[in-house]
């Protein structure tokens, strides 16, 4: 727990970047299905957060025919301090793209498709109805494949949220991000508390169906903290957390404050287990979508 400890400190010992660990070093593999699955997405005009938020994971996910759908184009109205994705007003709203990606989910033979996208503070339901179109495009040409949808918070529009719960994903995902106390620095227009209203009341909604959050580490936060995140989260009954390392994707984002070890990972990966969570993904390149179909399915297992 010594090494736990030193994590209440969570500042910088000087301003220069931190180097990054071993243990960070990605495995890069660009087999067939890597190609295929680019070629798809082109062919298809369709956005992958994988690539637009430069996941450290694409090369591993695409490579096993995985990935995650972003719709509702690929500007975001928001600007976090941690995200890639590109920022400013989003020209027009396309209506084939649900199909777009229930075609592709098709070809890719998915057992479990997970749907993202930008945040659309310019629309009114902030997207919803085309998340809603896209869960029943997939269903239509792929009946047996799950759908995991991960939302941003619609400005706190429950009626937007109720036509997306109204469609039953599978996995209703929302992340919370970072602690309390850092996530107006990090995050861009969202709240703590929104988003755990969210998840309240999407399980409100529809209580059989698992929801889902996601915090990344290294942006400043304590022990203590993510620890009440976890309490925070299962107060409003989230079935699963996943937990990991942020990354600075380009000099203008916030720098890394601390490099979390893969044994503090697998301690917040019980102190969660302890919490109740159905499932907790905790490592350094986990992220929100990572092993998302063996996440449900381990969740799955321990409420049978």
């Amino acid at each position: 727990m010594e090494e736990l400890n030193i994590l209440n400190d969570p500042e910088p010992a000087s301003n220069k970047p931190l180097r990054r660990p071993d243990w960070l070093k990605i495995k890069l593999s660009t087999n067939e299905n890597f190609s295929e699955l680019k070629k798809l997405m082109r062919g298809n005009r369709l956005h992958t957060v994988c690539e637009e938020a430069r996941c450290p994971n694409l090369f591993e996910c695409w490579a096993n025919r995985t990935a995650t759908f972003m719709i509702l184009g690929s500007v975001c109205t928001r600007a976090c301090r941690f995200c890639a994705v590109t920022s400013g007003l989003p020209t027009e709203l396309d209506w084939e793209e649900p199909q777009r990606v229930a075609e592709s989910v098709e070809i890719m033979g998915l057992q479990h498709a997970v749907v993202t996208s930008v945040a659309r503070d310019d629309l009114l339901d902030g997207g919803a109805s085309i998340f809603a179109a896209t869960i029943r495009a997939i269903r239509e040409k792929r009946p047996l494949c799950s759908v995991e949808v991960l939302i941003p918070d619609f400005q706190a529009n429950w009626d937007a949220l109720k036509v997306v719960m109204d469609e039953r994903p599978d996995i209703l995902n929302h992340n919370i991000e970072t602690v309390r106390r850092l996530s107006d620095k990090v995050r861009s227009k969202a709240k703590y508390d929104r988003s755990l209203e969210l998840l309240r009341r999407a399980k409100e909604m529809q209580p059989d169906i698992p929801t889902k959050s996601s915090i990344m580490l290294g942006v400043g936060e304590t022990y203590e903290e993510v620890l009440q995140t976890m309490d925070d989260l299962r107060a409003v009954d989230c079935d699963i957390m996943t937990i990991g390392q942020y990354l600075q994707p380009t000099k203008k984002h916030l720098p890394v404050v601390r490099f979390w070890t893969p044994e503090e990972f697998a301690a917040l990966k019980e102190e969660g287990m302890k919490r109740g969570f159905k499932h907790v993904e905790s490592g350094p390149l986990v992220r929100s979508s990572y092993h998302a179909h063996e996440q449900v399915q381990q969740a799955e297992a321990i409420v049978k």
